[in-house]
């Protein structure tokens, strides 16, 4: 469990296709305070485990479904990625719930300036953009963020100075890709809805065999 608020921005080393999957190596520092084998890490939004450490950085296996439904597998040697350790239990949840699996993946549309702060709009698929609701939260590339404005195909997220200085956003341009992450809350109210109308369906169902 992650909270969307980055810690560090790491930077990919070397990737490694293999036959199924891949071997992701990141270059930090910051995050490696604490870190051990096994333990879980936000890549870009991602849910990874640590593989292997050292002093300057750590590698984690991703994959080929992992590769598929993310932005990871497009990433270059030198390529910034936001990253975060899990949440601790005592800790403060200053962003929102991020479980680290993320929904799908959007492409940034458009980019606009206003003084020091930056709207960012990401297009994605109808399936994704059911679950953005103006003023809720997102994950974007592991960033909680609160959707701005929701258009037809498209969804905007405002960013702040410190987040654009603190994160990989401010390398990003329109055409890249971005992974995201809708809030969960959503999909389970549209879950137990669906699972309600279901069960009607099914009581008039049994209503009328028995001729009422």
């Amino acid at each position: 469990m992650f909270t969307g608020i980055i810690k560090e921005v790491g930077e990919i080393s070397d990737l490694q296709h293999k036959t199924s999957g891949a071997m992701l190596h990141i270059s930090c520092k910051k995050i490696l305070d604490g870190l051990k084998h096994g333990d879980s890490i936000s890549v870009n939004g991602v849910c990874l485990t640590v593989k292997d450490l050292n002093k300057a950085g750590f590698s984690a296996d991703i994959m080929p479904a992992t590769l598929e439904s993310t932005n990871l597998g497009k990433l270059l040697p030198k390529s910034k990625v936001n990253l975060e350790r899990a949440l601790k239990v005592s800790g403060r949840l200053d962003g929102h719930i991020v479980q680290g699996h993320i929904d799908g993946v959007g492409a940034i549309c458009e980019i606009k300036k206003s003084d020091e702060f930056f709207t960012i709009h990401i297009a994605v698929k109808q399936e994704l953009l059911k679950y953005i609701v103006l003023k809720g939260s997102a994950a974007i590339d592991g960033i909680s963020l609160t959707v701005q404005e929701v258009r037809s195909e498209s969804f905007g997220v405002s960013i702040i100075p410190t987040t654009l200085n603190s994160t990989a956003l401010g390398s990003k341009k329109p055409g890249d890709l971005v992974n995201i992450e809708t809030d969960i809350i959503g999909k389970y109210v549209e879950k137990f809805l669906r699972q309600e109308k279901c069960n009607e369906t099914m009581t008039m169902e049994k209503l009328i065999s028995l001729g009422y």
